[in-house]
């Protein structure tokens, strides 16, 4: 099964892609599409249900292997391992591209943005999310004291899974706008509950667990890791509740755990 959506942040920033997807493709047919960082490959499966031809890619070749054995019954799918700061198809390629919590490790997040203005056709289409520099207390309450009083911060919480830095809205909609993208919807992903209740725990776990635990290429093997199925955990219920009630309380807070953004490339 695929553990990962038994985690509110996780599930959150599933529902989110899915949900947007839903939407936009009531009105927009996609021809191609690109997931970028597409890590194990446990989005891709729903992704390519709402286009014609998906190419997945990520820079670590062993979680490429993986998703392209997981997903291998999917038939408009193709893998290809790619540098998110280089990509290596033409300008004005994909009609859709996916990003889910990629940009806050690429370490020059603005070129990364510039590469999906490129490789977007005019008028296309991309939804990225990452985690919020204005993360809640109850997420992170070091590293937030932290930051009042010096630069150095813990690799748990906030900057957990391999997070050296943190993305802000502000320059998000800055980067995206210098480069002819327009924001059309920007959406808290889980707040003070979901932070409260996930309060370093699951960076640990990743830290243990996860074949690929800082999400970058050359990692060493574990000898116990935790690969996702694209089978869906019944308790996911359980999750699905504790998110509704986070997002009733909170939707509209100045703090999120991270942030959703739909943009489009302007004509």
């Amino acid at each position: 099964m695929n553990y990962k959506l038994l985690f509110p942040t996780y599930r959150n920033r599933y529902l989110f892609i899915k949900r947007s997807l839903e939407r936009i493709a009531q009105e927009r047919h996609f021809d191609l599409a690109l997931n970028l960082g597409a890590g194990e490959g446990d989005y891709d499966s729903m992704i390519a249900r709402y286009c014609k031809q998906l190419v997945s890619c990520d820079i670590n070749e062993q979680d490429i292997n993986y998703a392209r054995t997981l997903n291998a019954a999917v038939p408009n799918l193709e893998y290809r391992v790619e540098d998110a700061l280089n990509l290596s198809f033409d300008d004005n390629t994909f009609d859709l591209l996916i990003s889910v919590e990629v940009i806050e490790h690429v370490g020059r997040p603005e070129q990364m943005i510039e590469e999906i203005q490129r490789v977007l056709k005019p008028g296309g289409f991309a939804l990225i999310t990452f985690p919020s520099l204005d993360f809640p207390f109850t997420y992170d309450p070091i590293n937030r004291l932290l930051s009042f009083l010096t630069d150095k911060k813990i690799s748990q919480g906030a900057y957990a899974f391999g997070h050296e830095y943190l993305v802000s809205k502000t320059d998000f909609r800055a980067w995206s706008e210098k480069n002819h993208l327009a924001v059309l919807r920007e959406r808290n992903l889980s707040g003070y509950l979901v932070g409260l209740l996930e309060m370093y725990w699951t960076g640990l776990i990743q830290y243990v667990f996860k074949a690929n635990a800082t999400n970058l290429p050359g990692q060493q093997k574990k000898k116990m890791t935790l690969r996702p199925s694209v089978k869906e955990p019944f308790l996911t219920r359980v999750t699905d509740l504790i998110i509704k009630i986070d997002d009733a309380l909170f939707r509209n807070a100045a703090n999120s755990v991270g942030k959703g953004f739909i943009i489009q490339k302007k004509g």
